[in-house]
Order: C-alpha cells, then structure tokens, then sequence
C-alpha cells in the first residue's frame, strides 16, 4: 500500500498533552492540514480528510497512536478474511471494500492522533511499518487465494502474484531510500499538482481498498485488478528509478 503522508502536526515539546474535545481536535486538524500537492487523489483529498475524525475521536477518549494503529490493523485483517473465506458475492465485497478502506483511513489517523496527544515516538512510528508491512502482500495473498477458491484462470492468479511482488518491492524502495538517504536529504514526496494527483490515482491505495466491492463480480473484478497492476508497476518503475538516481547523486555529493 501507498504509504501515508508525513505527520501533519509540528512536534510537541513537554510530553503527553491534556485530553482534548473532539471539536478542539478537528478544528486543530482543519488548520495545519497540508495541501499535499503531489500525492494521489483519495489520499490527497479524501483519505487525510476522512481521517481527521477518527483522530479527533481517539485523542478525545484518551487513547494514543498505537490503539490507532491496532484498529487500522483489525479492519485491514477482517477484510483480508472475508476476500480468503467468504464467498465471492455483493454482500461481503462492499463489506471487505469498506472494511479495508477504513482499516486505510486509521493509517492515516494514527500519526494525527500522535501529534494531537504528544504521544508520538519511535516505536510507535517502527510498528505502523509493521504493519503496513504485513498488510500490504496480505491483501493480495488473500486475493490470490480467493481467486484459487472461486476457480479463476490461473493467469489472473499470476496477476495477484505479480501485484504483490510490486507491491512489496515499492514498499520497501520508499522505506530504504529514506533510511539510507537520511531524512534529513529525503527527496520531495509530493511534486506536481491535480493533474499529478490525477495521473497517480491508479496507484493509490484507497482505489485498491474500494476496488474490493467488485469481489462479487469475478470477471469486472479481473480486469480492473489487471490495470491496477499495470498503472502500479509503470509508477514503481519510475518511482525507483528516480530515488536511484537521487541516492546516486548523494553518493557523489558526500
């Protein structure tokens, strides 16, 4: 899965903060929001929106990043679930499609929640990449093994086997690059403007979340997973070929 957009929040000093109200919250939220130029649509204008609420509720109950993330977790696993055990028809796609896409919308809200309480910290931030970790091959392990259930061709089988290599290879591209190019030099991550956010919409994890609702339709399922593998591996391509090049360039500069 694409991965979240950089905390939104400056840093607290001072440690934990008194518990807020969801309203203080939100309007918090509302104004530090960064406009996110550059990163995919849903993610740019839906997701990091959507996520405000949950953040807001969680920090008002008291609660830290890390119950965020334990959410973001269960839903993800709950949906992964249904696409592996439930048959392939309307009422658990849409469940698995809205499950998986809440479970996206935590993952945002988690970080928020860590700057709204200061109680941000390294742990917390290494198992958020845990997780992502696990559930990014995940969802198309379960797609995989679906498809096998339901008797599809063994070619789009291959499809989900190929996804998930993408996948997990870019995941694992983002994270390298920053660590070994020190986030002090990290590379911009988000360049461009609407078309941009439009033109990366394939590659965006909350149309891989909503894509799910088409479960129950094996073949339009099929083919829009197929392009969602093209437009993902085009993009992963590009994406490693540009920090290739930046990690060359600092390389040389040091």
């Amino acid at each position: 899965m694409t991965l979240p957009a950089p905390m939104l929040l400056p840093a607290r000093s001072g440690g934990a903060r008194p518990r807020i109200g969801v309203r203080e919250a939100l309007a918090e939220l509302r104004a530090v929001q960064k406009p996110g130029s550059g990163f995919p649509a849903y993610t740019r204008w839906v997701n990091r929106r959507l996520a405000r609420y949950p953040a807001a509720l969680f920090a008002s109950w008291g609660l830290g990043p890390n119950a965020v993330t334990a959410a973001s977790a269960v839903s993800s696993a709950a949906a992964i679930a249904l696409v592996v055990a439930a048959p392939a028809s309307a009422v658990p796609a849409v469940a698995a499609g809205v499950l998986l896409a809440l479970g996206y919308v935590l993952d945002s809200a988690d970080g928020q929640v860590a700057r709204l309480t200061g109680r941000g910290s390294i742990a917390g931030e290494w198992l958020d990449h845990v997780v992502d970790a696990i559930r990014t091959p995940a969802i198309h392990l379960a797609v995989l093994v679906g498809l096998a259930r339901q008797g599809a061709p063994a070619w789009l089988e291959v499809v989900a086997l190929l996804y998930c290599v993408v996948a997990v290879g870019q995941f694992m591209s983002q994270i390298l690059a920053e660590q070994l190019s020190g986030r002090q030099h990290r590379a911009p991550a988000g360049r461009g403007g609407v078309k941009q956010s439009f033109l990366t919409l394939p590659t965006d994890s909350g149309v891989l979340c909503w894509s799910l609702v088409l479960w129950g339709a094996p073949a339009l399922f099929g083919m829009v997973y197929t392009a969602l593998l093209a437009a993902n591996a085009l993009h992963a391509a590009a994406s490693m070929r540009r920090k290739y090049s930046h990690l060359v360039a600092l390389g040389r500069a040091s």
